[in-house]
């Protein structure tokens, strides 16, 4: 079994791990963990929402699900000899549930859920015509889901990690923030929002704390939208077997 570089305990909160990683890019974010290229390693992950989601027959949780602080990601790692300019190239070996062996009440939690957000809560793709929240709970039986909310319903799924990328230079993190803020003046009481632009509340930023945390929590970009960087790829094939190629834009 690899190496586990990220690890974490499925029974405390992500701000609450031994190792703290970040909901927000930017690239003052320090990297505790360090890897060298051609290294094979595991890392921990926890739900975008950090829980906050519960398995139960309730929408109240979707309802009020905290969007200011997704999504927590396991990072920065840090590869050893990279440098702006240079391609990343990532192999997805596998991916799947924390084993249930490793420690934690939640580990190798066998469900998940789809969830449609509330006009009031930042809304969906078709937000006029569903605009309540609404939950089904998926339970896992190897790669078969099934609901009791869908009664007669399976479907087998393609796992994918969700989100990956690199970190922005200053430079790029300063165009991303310009460009989305002219994208949101165009409609901005649009709903869901055309862009997110960087928010201090709820930001986790690693390591850093004081001014520097002050700083970056005022300039991170958010996680939601995928840029030139990767993030957010929400794409079913970016799975176990999978080659990423993504550019470096700060040493490591």
């Amino acid at each position: 079994m690899p190496e586990v570089v990220f690890p974490l305990d499925s029974s405390k909160k992500f701000t609450d791990q031994a190792i703290v990683g970040h909901n927000r890019w930017h690239p003052d974010i320090p990297a505790q963990v360090h890897v060298k290229p051609g290294d094979v390693f595991r890392v921990d992950c926890r739900e975008w929402f950090d829980g906050a989601i519960h398995n139960d027959d309730s929408a109240e949780d979707i309802l009020n699900a905290p969007l200011p602080g997704v999504h927590v990601l396991s990072g920065p790692i840090a590869v050893e000899g990279a440098e702006p300019g240079d391609l990343l190239i990532v192999d997805i070996l596998d991916v799947g549930p924390i084993p249930q062996e490793d420690s934690g009440p939640l580990a190798g939690q066998g469900w998940g859920y789809t969830g449609v957000f509330a006009t009031e809560n930042g809304g969906g793709f078709l937000t006029e015509q569903f605009p309540d929240a609404y939950k089904v709970i998926w339970d896992f039986r190897g790669g078969v889901a099934t609901s009791r909310h869908v009664p007669s319903v399976s479907f087998t799924g393609i796992v994918h990690p969700g989100l990956m990328g690199t970190a922005p230079s200053a430079e790029l993190l300063a165009r991303w923030n310009a460009r989305e803020q002219a994208l949101i003046d165009t409609d901005p009481q649009r709903v869901p929002p055309l862009a997110l632009p960087p928010l201090p509340d709820s930001a986790i930023l690693g390591s850093l704390s004081g001014a520097d945390f002050d700083r970056a929590a005022r300039e991170a970009a958010r996680t939601a939208p995928p840029r030139e960087n990767g993030g957010n790829q929400d794409i079913k094939n970016l799975t176990k077997g999978t080659r990423v190629f993504y550019p470096v834009f700060v040493p490591g």
